[in-house]
């Protein structure tokens, strides 16, 4: 069980427990809602004219509201909770987590000899306290063939990534500069991160 100066994280990616984990910050991942509880799940669909930085931090802020709720409704020990949203854009284009594997080749054809931006929003709530950060950076794709789309999509790595690729992964071979934060593109801007929980007490 984790301590008293522990935090909750809003997100069940094995790859944000990790980042956290880098930077010695103890956390509990808070689980999904259980059925006795109301209230509104997050929505994840971007809205009619809403640009990417807007989605995300949106999103970002609606994820730690439902976690806090989460709290206080399981009578759950009072700690902070951590959020944080990534999605891929191309202008205002936004690449969410593709929705099938024809989806997936779809993103990466898109992103292919192109340059991008990957957003990462982060929210941490502690009463009736939320402060956020946004962490924008700008990642370069050489050309790629179909045969490596197709191959790439077939290994399964896209399908749980926003944009349809991961950076830690076999994409890294895609990538021929970034610009900005490697933690953000993986889901969790490390110095951002320790800079936001750092206000409210907690953190390395």
């Amino acid at each position: 069980m984790a301590g008293a100066s522990s935090i909750y994280l809003a997100s069940r990616s094995p790859r944000r427990r990790e980042l956290l984990r880098q930077i010695g910050v103890e956390h509990e991942v808070l689980t999904q809602r259980i059925t006795a509880e109301r209230g509104p799940d997050v929505n994840e669909d971007p809205l009619a004219a809403e640009n990417p930085r807007d989605y995300v931090m949106r999103v970002c802020r609606d994820k730690v509201e439902n976690g806090w709720m989460r709290v206080i409704q399981r009578k759950l020990p009072v700690r902070g909770v951590l959020a944080a949203d990534t999605t891929v854009c191309i202008g205002d284009e936004i690449l969410g987590t593709p929705s099938d594997r024809a989806e997936a080749a779809a993103f990466l054809e898109r992103l292919s000899g192109r340059t991008h931006e990957v957003l990462t929003a982060i929210a941490f709530k502690l009463g009736e306290r939320m402060e956020t950060e946004l962490s924008v950076t700008t990642v370069q794709f050489r050309v790629l063939g179909p045969a490596e789309i197709a191959r790439y999509v077939a290994s399964g790595e896209p399908m749980d990534k926003a944009g349809a690729y991961g950076i830690q992964g076999r994409a890294g071979a895609f990538i021929t500069e970034i610009r900005g934060s490697y933690s953000g593109v993986m889901g969790l801007p490390l110095y951002e991160t320790a800079q936001l929980l750092k206000r409210f007490g907690f953190g390395p």
